[in-house]
């Protein structure tokens, strides 16, 4: 079968399509024909050696696919494997998908789905009525948190780079959209959240981080699920104390082993579908040849929704 695979780390040069050996399936395991891999922002991190863990070399990179297994349609999660024709996953991960959910938007609910719908709900426990701020609004995550938040009855102020992805994510439901590269971040968040956001998301780290910690009302709650900018971003403990602002981290590995949760955000993020309470923007489709373009796109902003690979071309 044909994967990419990272025999180093380094930039997008390192990722390499090969012709390997299919990965042995255990018995609490399952294989699956690959139609679409997802590639996600935590990939390009691994790829730098600049994540929460590192991976052993050599490596197939891609923690999220959609396929067939025995002749059924399902979408997995795992840790690696994924950027290939065939992959494997644990059953606990692994969830059929409805007939009436096409392949892409079943990738879009997989990985950035599950992490939109935990952050909202297992994490922050986002509450009607409440103000939430939300990064990368016309991202893969953003772009599902925004309107998870709304169908929870929150007011939603997003963050996004340029003028269209602000069209989009207003498009999208958000009552006030702030440009994220502002040089008055904290301020202007602060004044589209009215004072303060009860609740926030967070990805960057560094400077955004403290804006958006900033823009915390006093008992706000930040949830970080990454570091796009730096993965190294301080806090000083009397801040929280004296302001009763909380901190949490989110890393959606950590409920893999839990698959009645995992099962319960997929059928509720399909109904939402169903329903028309959520749209799943365009994916952006590559041929898995590409896979090195891909995150060279999705690091430069250039994709809005979900970025997938392909391993069909």
């Amino acid at each position: 079968m044909r994967a990419v695979v990272m025999k180093r780390y380094g930039g997008p040069e390192v990722l390499k399509v090969e012709d390997v050996p299919e990965p042995g399936v255990e018995p609490e395991h399952r294989r699956i024909e690959v139609t679409r891999s997802g590639v996600n922002f935590a990939d390009l991190l691994v790829r730098e050696d600049d994540y929460l863990t590192s991976v052993p070399l050599p490596f197939v990179p891609g923690n999220e696919v959609v396929g067939r297994s025995d002749g059924e349609r399902v979408a997995a999660l795992m840790r690696g494997g994924g950027y290939a024709q065939v992959s494997r996953a644990r059953l606990a991960t692994t969830f059929p998908v409805p007939d009436d959910i096409d392949d892409e938007t079943a990738l879009a609910l997989t990985l950035q789905g599950q992490s939109a719908w935990h952050l909202l709900h297992t994490v922050l426990r986002v509450r009607s009525g409440e103000t939430v701020i939300v990064p990368a609004a016309a991202g893969g995550v953003g772009s599902l948190a925004v309107q998870l938040a709304k169908r929870a009855g929150a007011r939603v102020v997003a963050m996004a780079g340029t003028p269209e992805k602000r069209a989009f994510a207003a498009e999208l439901g958000a009552d006030a959209v702030v440009d994220s590269r502002s040089g008055t971040l904290a301020d202007d968040l602060a004044e589209a959240a009215d004072g303060g956001a009860d609740a926030a998301l967070e990805m960057t780290g560094g400077d955004t981080f403290r804006a958006t910690m900033d823009a915390l009302a006093p008992l706000g709650r930040l949830a970080v699920y990454g570091g796009a900018a730096t993965m190294e971003t301080t806090i000083d403990t009397r801040e929280l104390m004296s302001t009763g602002k909380s901190v949490q981290g989110f890393w959606l590995p950590l409920l893999y082993d839990n698959r009645h949760t995992l099962t319960e955000a997929a059928h509720d993020l399909f109904a939402a579908v169903r329903s028309g309470e959520l749209r799943v923007p365009p994916v952006t489709v590559y041929p898995l040849t590409e896979a090195a373009r891909a995150q060279e796109d999705l690091r430069a902003r250039r994709t809005v929704g979900k970025v997938a690979l392909d391993p069909g071309r």
